[in-house]
């Protein structure tokens, strides 16, 4: 079972959500929260697997609510997907910067939000990974790169695996890509991960355009493929 919490300032939208996922057999809402000082305890006291979190609150807002649950090792298995009404917002970026594992727009197509949730659970990949690349491909072209020197510490195999995660591919996609086992290019994300300090996949794409790794703009070609 996957245990969701909603915190959004809406009654109606989480009455909407709620409705959407407690109609699934394998989904359940645990809380609902009007601000984000309410939704971090209500996150702490009942350690869901996913918290849909919007953005722009009263009393503490959806970025600091994500920091904080982000900073907390206690809190480690709890996936923060930011809500959103649009796509392409800087406060979102943000979010990712903050820890968030993704977002979703709120007016998706409810299979899109059930699958985003459970995505988010497995902790696999980034959600809407098209709109997330022209999202941090906008922002990161507005803001001074980090040094590409961080990224000695991977081999050049890392490397490559963070490229195709930046491209917004699942462990399966990038497995059937290099042609390993999906076992294998999860390690390779795990190691990645762990050398950078990424707390998460989200973070791991931040680093990657921060970096330069990854071009903002168009995807263009996937690493290991020719012209």
């Amino acid at each position: 079972m996957i245990r969701v919490l909603l915190v959004d300032d809406q009654p109606l939208i989480r009455a909407g959500f709620r409705a959407l996922l407690e109609a699934e057999d394998d989904l359940q809402v645990v809380g609902e929260a009007g601000d984000g000082a309410r939704g971090l305890a209500l996150v702490r006291e009942h350690l869901p697997d996913v918290a849909l979190v919007d953005v722009q609150m009263p009393v503490m807002d959806g970025i600091e609510a994500t920091r904080r649950i982000a900073a907390d090792p206690a809190l480690a298995g709890v996936h923060v997907v930011i809500l959103t009404n649009y796509g392409l917002d800087e406060y979102v970026f943000d979010a990712l910067r903050a820890g968030a594992t993704g977002f979703l727009v709120k007016d998706t197509e409810p299979a899109d939000l059930l699958h985003g949730v459970r995505v988010a659970a497995r902790g696999d990949a980034l959600l809407a990974p098209a709109v997330t690349r022209r999202l941090i491909g906008e922002f990161v072209a507005r803001r001074p790169l980090l040094s590409a020197t961080g990224l000695d510490v991977l081999t050049n195999r890392e490397r490559e695996v963070m490229a195709l995660v930046a491209h917004g591919l699942s462990n399966d996609e990038i497995a059937a890509h290099m042609v390993i086992s999906p076992a294998t290019a999860k390690t390779h994300v795990s190691r990645a991960m762990t050398k950078l300090g990424a707390r998460d996949r989200a973070q791991l794409v931040v680093l990657a355009y921060q970096c330069g790794l990854v071009t903002p703009g168009r995807p263009g070609t996937l690493p290991g493929q020719g012209a």
